[in-house]
């Protein structure tokens, strides 16, 4: 396994793909590094040379990735919070933070049913 910004990404996939296993890559900016490696993107990871791997985490240093990012998102969640803000309370709340209707959806959001059901005697 090639070992990029702390994560092994996958060795049998295309390289292109492998990029976007880490945290704050997607497709596009995974394009993009490639292109700035000097790297096919139809290349597997494990026909990559130790100069290419090279190259690509020479690339991948401008992009804020995996802990860092992490930790910038978190911060910026935990400010709001703080400041109160409309979207801060949403997040408090566990509701959908970007105003989606919440009437008949958002499951994923607010979690499982809390329902009291009638207990029989």
């Amino acid at each position: 396994m090639a070992r990029i910004a702390g994560i092994d990404i996958p060795r049998d996939k295309r390289v292109v793909i492998s990029l976007t296993y880490i945290y704050g890559i997607g497709k596009v900016t995974a394009q993009k590094v490639l292109k700035e490696a000097g790297v096919s993107e139809d290349t597997r990871v494990r026909d990559l040379t130790e100069e290419e791997l090279g190259k690509i985490r020479q690339s991948m240093e401008e992009f804020n990735t995996e802990g860092d990012l992490r930790r910038e998102v978190s911060l910026n969640i935990k400010r709001l919070i703080e400041i109160g803000s409309y979207r801060g309370i949403r997040h408090r709340r566990g509701l959908p933070v970007r105003g989606q209707h919440t009437k008949n959806n958002s499951r994923t959001r607010k979690g499982p049913r809390r329902t009291m059901a009638n207990k029989k005697k």
